[in-house]
């Protein structure tokens, strides 16, 4: 814009610049909480986050279900060693296989939110986030007949339109202390256990992957081979493996 006499409107500078700091501003604040995803900053700042319980416990998770070319078979070793675990599933996946959602819940496990779709939360508007974790959570409510209280967001990496949101109905976000990374190239089951056990210790909340649904194929095998190991050097270590409900966390 100019004045009359040709230069610029006096103050557009200033507010265009004033404008652009509260932009800036403001996407820093809803990216801010993505920094727990660092698991040493995580883990020494905001331990409940990291899913700290018990120290005699060991909570079991699994994200990204249910699938049904994989999940069948991590229930089967889960009833084989008679542990109950959480299962953090996709709002798509639970509506796209209903029946298998009820059968994990019908076996004892517990059920958690995942969100809808396996997207960052600080790549998305907060409304659209919230819309997101609200169809989810009644998703995996409807299909399931439980009511979820845990909720982990996709990549482990939260924003403040996901806090909010989270806050409104009444799910608590825990992400992990330590996880087998499946999905890296060369994953085995050793492989993972041993990344998994690597910050393995009495009061962890431990992520695997019943589903390759946003993975490398094969990714999912590895876990699924990993899960009998954990579960026996829990035990050799005295430690209890079972759910979040059962870990003592601070809600």
């Amino acid at each position: 814009m100019f004045t009359n006499g040709g230069g610029p409107r006096r103050g557009a500078r200033p507010a265009a610049l004033t404008a652009a700091a509260l932009a800036l501003g403001g996407a820093v604040m809803h990216a801010g909480p993505g920094l727990t995803a660092l698991g040493p900053v995580r883990r020494r700042f905001f331990p409940r986050l990291s899913g700290q319980g018990r120290a005699d416990h060991v909570a079991v998770t699994f994200d990204d279900g249910p699938d049904p070319a994989w999940t069948p078979a991590f229930l089967d070793v889960l009833a084989t060693w008679r542990v109950r675990a959480t299962f953090f599933m996709l709002g798509s996946m639970a509506a796209r296989e209903p029946a298998l959602a009820a059968e994990i819940a019908a076996a004892g496990h517990e059920v958690a939110v995942h969100g809808w779709a396996h997207r960052y939360t600080v790549l998305r508007r907060p409304g659209a986030v919230a819309g997101d974790l609200a169809r989810a959570r009644d998703a995996v409510a409807d299909a399931t007949g439980a009511q979820p209280r845990f909720y982990r967001p996709p990549y482990g990496v939260l924003s403040t339109g996901a806090l909010a949101a989270a806050r409104r109905l009444q799910l608590t976000p825990v992400l992990w202390t330590c996880w087998g990374r499946e999905w890296t190239p060369g994953a085995t089951p050793r492989t993972v256990c041993a990344t998994l056990t690597r910050n393995l210790a009495g009061g962890a909340t431990v992520l695997l992957h019943d589903s390759d649904c946003t993975s490398p194929p094969g990714s999912a095998a590895a876990a699924l081979g990993a899960l009998p190991l954990l579960l026996e050097e829990c035990a050799v270590r005295g430690l209890a493996a079972g759910p979040l409900a059962d870990h003592g966390l601070e809600l």
